[in-house]
């Protein structure tokens, strides 16, 4: 059994890997580190072989992440980094390093299940959009603030008060603080239609719209191109690279 670990810069998901067995996603806020909820979870859990980690949050959650490893397994945890070229998928930054491995394994993934042209929505913290043929080359991709980020800076800088509800129906409001939130999702949702198009033109033939990542339940009534929706995508991704380099 392996323990894949993907280390989002608010979430925390987790399963076990095994074959023969169904995934159980789980998923906490890590707040920099392991909370403790995790840790009595993984406490009774048999020592895994391999523990694949995926992280974007930070230096403080990937030590602490290693400490309890190492406590609990005597284990070192295997932080994966982004490669140029891996699993017929080449990315389009020159330097691998500036390109998040989350990014890189969600391509990774959905290059794997359908060889087809593919725009990859991951919305979280941060909300970003990653184009690729079906033959496996990445053109590259776009970041925007998060839903949250959005309607945080606006907020901050203005008098106009926060809302709670998410908008519903017209793709515009008849209220300021309604309009905040309408203007964030569909911010997101203008530009996945945009780039989805110009990918279309690329590929020539329609593209496969993935969305992922922990908002993707605030987008999904106001997309507007057909998509398939794959909350575990990263976690696939690191299946597939754990796969190839030996279990």
């Amino acid at each position: 059994m392996n323990l894949l670990i993907d280390i989002g810069n608010t979430n925390l998901r987790w399963t076990r890997h095994e074959v023969g067995r169904d995934w159980e996603i789980q998923i906490a806020r890590h707040s920099g580190g392991v909370p403790l909820d995790l840790l009595a979870a993984w406490e009774g859990l048999q020592p895994p072989a391999r523990l694949l980690v995926s992280n974007v949050g930070g230096a403080a959650v990937a030590e602490s992440l290693a400490r309890v490893s190492r406590a609990f397994w005597g284990l070192e945890p295997e932080f994966v980094a982004t490669r140029p070229l891996a699993a017929g998928v080449r990315i389009a930054y020159e330097d691998p390093a500036r390109f998040g491995v989350d990014r890189w394994l969600a391509l990774i993934a959905a290059h794997a299940e359908r060889r087809e042209a593919s725009l990859i929505l991951d919305a979280g913290s941060a909300a970003t959009f990653d184009l690729l043929l079906a033959d496996g080359r990445h053109l590259g991709g776009l970041i925007l603030p998060g839903i949250e980020m959005m309607r945080a800076s606006l907020l901050m800088g203005t008098h106009i008060p926060r809302i709670e509800s998410e908008p519903v129906g017209a793709p515009w409001a008849t209220d300021t603080a309604a309009a905040v939130a309408a203007g964030s999702v569909q911010a997101l949702v203008a530009l996945a239609a945009r780039l989805y198009d110009r990918l279309a033109e690329e590929s020539g033939g329609a593209p496969r719209l993935i969305l992922t990542g922990g908002d993707a339940q605030r987008l999904r009534a106001h997309l507007d191109r057909p998509f398939d929706e794959i909350p575990d995508l990263v976690l696939r991704g690191l299946a597939l690279v754990g796969e190839e380099s030996g279990t």
